[in-house]
């Protein structure tokens, strides 16, 4: 939909990553007191490996086995600024065969026409506005469907334009496909690679877990049973898969449209309606809704993220929730969104904003699958919880480029073991109504 991170004119280019963090320190400090910010420690230069091939190519292409996605990741990390930007060529695979419209659901039929209007298909000519956002609005995420029985298209395995929103029909399904659909998601890494150069592959995973958690919302809008997510980590590609089973009764693209908050399924008019809000993000969210935001993301982080919100005065700091998910306490003191917007690729509207949840993770050490399972979690994650934030009657916008931020090291803990992966800025949006007044 939008990108998940700004380009204000004012505040430069959000690539240049040429801030240096300052991190406040609070009162006292020394040994036992971990929960007071300490200085930052920047990330080293990215290494060469593999008989000093550049582990930070600026166009890395699909994910190179010879340089590894941890050289990948380490060179993302670093200060270093990406090149120009190159041509970012087709937004669709060349699928092959003839454009298919997708049919309407007849009964008992699973409507991949109203699924896939509600997650990934582009609601404008350029194709920037989706229902699941992406860095720099260029949508790497590409979609195979493998279709068994009881779905609105036959049997088959399919390509999706989601620019056209119509199909191409690749070929016969695999032998035993379960009824329902497997929604398969790859990427083309040159579409991002485009913009952000070597900061490439963290985006792209993190755009392809919010294509999963756009999938997620929208079979839950249509009233499926809960899909089956593959979020592993194991394979290059597909990097991610989502099995929706046929439930019944063909599900209808007009349901309810308003729900309460305490609903927990959004409608597909909300899911169609979301947005990332611009830049700036002022007020600070009530700490009810910024609990409601943490608990949505722990919950679908999965056990490798740790989930935490920065927030401003009065007593500014990072806030975390209680083990038993009911209330929030800080866990770390000092004002840290400054030194967040320097992370942050220089956005310095960060700085301002009222929270910004953040998943801390990934060590330096992790392997590929990790590293891909980490991200794609990040990325469903912060999809779940900005959703929750809107229903909530918060601003929001995620927050994917981050450069040299070891938040761990950052708060008395080990360097290289907590770095940030994926963040959301939040708002309120009566601030947010005066500001622009």
């Amino acid at each position: 939909m939008e990108p998940l991170d700004h380009h204000p004119p004012t505040a430069g280019d959000h690539r240049s990553g040429s801030h240096r963090p300052e991190i406040p320190r609070g009162p006292g400090g020394g040994p036992g007191h971990a929960d007071r910010l300490r200085d930052a420690r920047p990330a080293g230069p990215a290494r060469p490996v593999d008989g000093g091939r550049p582990a930070d190519a600026d166009h890395p292409g699909e994910e190179d086995p010879r340089v590894g996605l941890a050289a990948a990741l380490r060179a993302a990390r670093s200060a270093r600024c990406p090149g120009p930007d190159t041509p970012a060529g087709p937004a669709v695979p060349d699928w092959a065969g003839p454009r298919l419209p997708i049919p309407h659901a007849g009964p008992a039929q699973l409507d991949l026409r109203a699924l896939l209007r509600l997650s990934l298909a582009a609601s404008d000519g350029s194709g920037r506005l989706r229902p699941a956002p992406s860095a720099g609005a260029l949508h790497p995420v590409d979609t195979a469907l493998v279709v068994g029985s009881g779905c609105s298209l036959p049997p088959g395995r399919y390509g999706y334009d989601p620019l056209r929103h119509r199909v191409h029909r690749l070929g016969r399904q695999p032998a035993a496909t379960p009824p329902g659909v497997t929604v398969e998601l790859s990427v083309t890494a040159r579409r991002t690679a485009s913009h952000y150069g070597h900061r490439a592959w963290p985006l792209l995973l993190l755009d392809t877990g919010h294509a999963v958690g756009a999938l997620l919302l929208a079979a839950r809008a249509l009233g499926c049973e809960e899909p089956e997510l593959r979020l592993e980590g194991e394979a290059r590609s597909p990097l991610a898969a989502v099995r929706i089973r046929p439930t019944g009764p063909a599900q209808r693209l007009q349901a309810p449209r308003s729900a309460p908050p305490s609903a927990g399924t959004p409608t597909p008019g909300e899911l169609l309606a979301r947005r990332s809000t611009p830049p700036p993000l002022p007020g600070t969210p009530p700490p009810y809704a910024l609990r409601a935001v943490l608990r949505r993301a722990s919950r679908a982080g999965g056990g490798d993220l740790r989930w935490a919100a920065a927030v401003g005065p009065p007593r500014p700091g990072l806030t975390e929730l209680t083990p038993d998910g009911t209330a929030l306490r800080r866990c770390a003191a000092g004002e840290t969104r400054p030194t967040l917007a320097a992370w942050a690729a220089g956005q310095a509207w960060i700085a301002d904003a009222g929270a910004v949840l953040l998943a801390r993770g990934c060590p330096g050490d992790a392997g590929a699958a990790h590293i891909r399972r980490t991200h794609l979690r990040a990325g469903l994650a912060v999809h779940l919880a900005h959703v929750t934030a809107l229903r909530h009657g918060l601003t929001a916008r995620p927050v994917g480029s981050w450069q040299q931020a070891d938040l761990g090291a950052a708060v008395g803990g080990a360097p290289d073991r907590d770095w940030i992966v994926h963040g959301l800025a939040l708002g309120t949006l009566h601030a947010a109504e005066e500001n622009t007044a």
